[in-house]
Order: C-alpha cells, then sequence, then structure tokens
C-alpha cells in the first residue's frame, strides 16, 4: 500500500483506517467496479497494489461486500475502514455523475421536445430508476454543496442544471434535452403538482430527508419556448440558526442593535432584496430575546426554521390566511412579541402599526434598497406619516458578502482604483490587511467560502420622526444621519470588513450600490 501509506492513521476494529479527506481516488481505479454495486454497497476502490484492489468500506459489517465484489470482478480485496459519509460523498460524484452522462446520450442534445406527451408515458418515464437517481443526486449535491437553490434550464439544444451557491449560479450538469420530460415530470410528482399541465405555472412543495437532515423544497415550475423550467429552493430545518454574534456585525453596530431589540413596543424593520439573510437576522433577534416570560408568535410564508418556544404559523392564501388576518387574529393571543414574515400591502402595515401601538414589539421584513428608503415605503403604502413616525424604532438594511476562503486566503494588494471606489483612501490602505482567497478544492476554486452580512442600522430619533411627518426623502434622512454618526452605510460597513481581510472590494461592490451611480 505505498500510495496510502502516509492516509492510514491508525487501526479501528483490527482493520486500517484511512482519512479520505485528503485523499483523491484514482478515476481509473473507480471503473474497476460496477458504479451500480458500489452505490448500493458503499465501497470505494482507493487504491491498487499488482493484482490486489484495495477498498474502503464504512464499517466491518460491509466487509461481505469486499468479498462479493471480490467474485464479481475475480481480483483479490484489501478492505481498510473510512469514513462512511465521505465515502458516500465521493461515490456519488464519481459514479452518479458517469452513470449521469451515459444517460444524456453522445452529443447531448437529443431530440425536441414534443407538444404533447401521453400521461401514461410521463408517469413511466418519471418513476424509471435512473430518473429517480438523477434527481436524487440533484438534491443530495445541493445540500452537500450548501446551495440555496436549483435551477433546471431548458435551452434551444441543451439542458442546463444549475446550483446558487453563496449568491452566485454554478453549473452542475448538462442532461440531454429528451431527459427534460422525465426530470420535471419526476419533480411535479415529488411535489404534487399536476404533471399533465405543461402549459401554465405551477408551484409546489417537497419535504425530503438527506443524510439525516430534514429539507422543505419550495419548486416553481413555468414553461418557456424550449421546455418547462424549474427552480427549486431549499430550506434546510437541520441547519443551526445563527446567533447575533456570528451574523458578522461589527461590536458597535451589534451593541446598538441589542439595545433596540430590547425595547418593549415598537417596530423594528429588516430590509434588503430577496436572499440578503433578512430571515436569519430576524430569527437571531427572536432567539436573543426569547425568555420563558415572553409569548411569541410569528406569521411567516414560509415557516423557514422551527424555533423552539415559539408559535409559528404558515400562510395559506387559498384559505384566507394572509399576513393580515394572521396578525389580526395574533391581537387576541396575548402576544409579547410579534414577527410579520414581509410588510406586502397598507393592511398589514396597518395592523403591524396598530400592534406596535398597543404595547407589542413588531419585527419584520420590507424589500428598499437601504435603511431610509424602508422609512418613505411605509408612507407609500398609504400610512399615515405620524402613524409611522411615532411606531418605527429602527431599520436595518442588509446584503450578504462572501467571506474569504480560509484555507487558501493569503495577503493581497488591491488596485488604488478598486479601494477607492469602496471608500478606502490611501492612509487607510496602509493600514488595513488585505487578504483574498486564490481557489482551491475547498471553495471550488473560487477564493470565497460561505457568507456573512454587513449591516446599516438607522435609529428613529426625533429629528427623524419629524422628517418623516414632514415626508422628507430618503436622501434627506440617510444624509441627516450620516452627517448625525447615526448612520454607516452598507458601502462603509463592507470597507470595514475589506480592510480586515474578511472579503475583497470586488465582492463589496458586486452587493452595494455606488452611491456616485
Amino acid at each position: 500500500m505505498e500510495v496510502l501509506g502516509s492516509e492510514v492513521t491508525d487501526q479501528r476494529d483490527g482493520l486500517p483506517y484511512i482519512d479520505l479527506k485528503s485523499l483523491k481516488p484514482d478515476p481509473a481505479l473507480l471503473e474497476l467496479i460496477p458504479g451500480e454495486f458500489a452505490l448500493k454497497n458503499r465501497i470505494l476502490p482507493v487504491d491498487a497494489d499488482g493484482d490486489i484492489l484495495t477498498c474502503a468500506v464504512g464499517s466491518v459489517e460491509d466487509v461481505q461486500a469486499a468479498d462479493d465484489l471480490s467474485v464479481l470482478i475475480q481480483r483479490p480485496i484489501r478492505v481498510v475502514l473510512a469514513d462512511s459519509q465521505v465515502i458516500r460523498d465521493r461515490i456519488e460524484e464519481h459514479f452518479l455523475e458517469s452513470m449521469l452522462s451515459q444517460m444524456s446520450g453522445e452529443d447531448g442534445s437529443g431530440s425536441d421536445i414534443e407538444d404533447v406527451t401521453d400521461l401514461a408515458d410521463l408517469q413511466k418515464m418519471a418513476g424509471d430508476s435512473a430518473v429517480v437517481q438523477m434527481v436524487n443526486f440533484i438534491f443530495a449535491q445541493a445540500v452537500r454543496d450548501n446551495a440555496s437553490d436549483i435551477h433546471i434550464e431548458p435551452y434551444e439544444r441543451d439542458v442546463k442544471v444549475r446550483y446558487r451557491i453563496d449568491g452566485l449560479l454554478r453549473d452542475l450538469m448538462r442532461p440531454a434535452k429528451k431527459l427534460l420530460p422525465a426530470l420535471i415530470s419526476r419533480i411535479k410528482i415529488l411535489g404534487e403538482m399536476n404533471i399533465a399541465e405543461r402549459r401554465l405555472p405551477q408551484d409546489g412543495r417537497i419535504k425530503l430527508t438527506i443524510a439525516g437532515r430534514s429539507i422543505d423544497v419550495r419548486v416553481s415550475i413555468v414553461p418557456t419556448v424550449f421546455g418547462e423550467r424549474a427552480v427549486m429552493r431549499i430550506l434546510d430545518k437541520g441547519t443551526a440558526l445563527l446567533g447575533l454574534e456570528e451574523l458578522g456585525m461589527f461590536p458597535d453596530t451589534l451593541e446598538r442593535f441589542r439595545k433596540l431589540i430590547s425595547i418593549p413596543y415598537g417596530i423594528i424593520l429588516v430590509t434588503g432584496p430577496t436572499g440578503s439573510g433578512k430571515s436569519t437576522t430576524l430569527y437571531a433577534s427572536l432567539q436573543e430575546i426569547w425568555s420563558p416570560t415572553t409569548n411569541i408568535l410569528t406569521i411567516e410564508d414560509p415557516v423557514e426554521y422551527q424555533v423552539p418556544g415559539i408559535g409559528q404559523v404558515q400562510v395559506r392564501p387559498n384559505i384566507g390566511l394572509t399576513f393580515a388576518n394572521g396578525l389580526r387574529s395574533f391581537l387576541r393571543q396575548d402576544p409579547d412579541i410579534i414577527m410579520v414574515g414581509e410588510i406586502r400591502d397598507h393592511e398589514t402595515a396597518e395592523i403591524a402599526i396598530h400592534a406596535a401601538l398597543t404595547g407589542h414589539l413588531v419585527f419584520s421584513t420590507l424589500h428598499t434598497n437601504d435603511s431610509s428608503g424602508a422609512v418613505t415605503r411605509l408612507l407609500d403604502m398609504g400610512v399615515e406619516p405620524f402613524l409611522a413616525a411615532s411606531s418605527l424604532v429602527g431599520v436595518v438594511a442588509q446584503r450578504l458578502i462572501r467571506r474569504n476562503c480560509p484555507n487558501c486566503s493569503e495577503p493581497a494588494t488591491f488596485d488604488r482604483d478598486a479601494l477607492a471606489a469602496i471608500g478606502i483612501s490611501e492612509e487607510e490602505a496602509e493600514k488595513g490587511t488585505f487578504m483574498q482567497g486564490r481557489g482551491c478544492d475547498v471553495c471550488g476554486g473560487t477564493g470565497y467560502k460561505g457568507r456573512q452580512g454587513i449591516y446599516e442600522l438607522l435609529i428613529m430619533d426625533e429629528t427623524i420622526r419629524h422628517m418623516t411627518v414632514e415626508r422628507k426623502s430618503a436622501g434627506d434622512i440617510k444624509n441627516y444621519a450620516i452627517a448625525n454618526g447615526n448612520l454607516r452605510t452598507l458601502m462603509g460597513d463592507g470597507k470595514l470588513n475589506v480592510l480586515r481581510g474578511r472579503s475583497t472590494p470586488k465582492e463589496v461592490l458586486r452587493v452595494c450600490q455606488r452611491e456616485e451611480l
């Protein structure tokens, strides 16, 4: 075992134990055993010494599979132990992808989709073991890669499967065009949708358990000129909820935010585009202020994470349970703290303000570009300025930036123009600690791994309340708050992250609005 000499760490259950995380199996060895056998029995070839093939298994109970494999391929097998989850990952990475590429046909283009496909044919295709395996692999790989969304996108000659990882889309595979109806039909069956309807958009939900983790998937399917397109949002209920300290707030912002959420009543808004981490911030806030003496109720669309000790309600517009109706009912449930998933209309805003003015602390979200824009958005919804001014206590605007990969990050020098674009002066640059990932296996060659928030915290004071009543613009409110040291902008917060080596100027500019534009 010359190749594995340095990887054998110890003996377990009388067998050598190897660390597969630092070892990449040779693709030539992987081709020596049938893919279906490897997938079923969780056995992975890792080394060859003459005619002897060394295979990794997850436990001593799997040694029998190695004996069966020896008979199957007519070669002696040497068995070593390794982490069963890593074995599973390595097998799926190689064997499923090779099986899928065989299914994809020679040129990947396949034939054009017919306008009418028989329902029985669709059901048969969707139940095919290879299609089932492909869909299972797409979901499993998405969870393993921490993807937030899965896209299945048909084009004229091919189909793309892409994942959104850390906010950006990455290609996973290109199955044959002829497989599209089967793939979409399988997803429709899982999401309890009508597989015969291919002309209208459909929405559905899928509940999965992958590697012991409970996964909720929201599915949206729309017809395009080249076939049906599916986008699936992954909600991992097994993900540990973050605390306030883990969100990425700087100590001064964190201290002010903690004071804000300890106020007994009023409205606190979290703003930002879809996928900017608003829900995570709200959940962290609720966990921070929860106590056995408080009654916390939430109404959400959907309920993304289950939080112990908190009453959570899912909106169901089809039966009349909207944000507004649910919120109205909450007020009869003796709550101390209420979280509304989103203020979408005048009715919901009015009830939230009424709740705040009658002694409740209300958390909610809005889609605005910055914190001062939330004030004027409420007025645009038809809320009376004096009600908005008296109920609103603070607004957090946020974005998510990718963090430098901890495995390959190294000191870096950035272009002066790039630094100036995010407001870093030459004097600040001399004192800064600039870092950048060079790209490695851990981060998929991107140089970034994981994300964190950048924040803009606006706390309402008397002057801002007066400006609200006078219907001053969002720009006027923002300029006043900056001039009085009451506000550090999103760009300013991103700048501090770059100076401390957490991210790069390019990443901050990707998510922040440039004022000069």
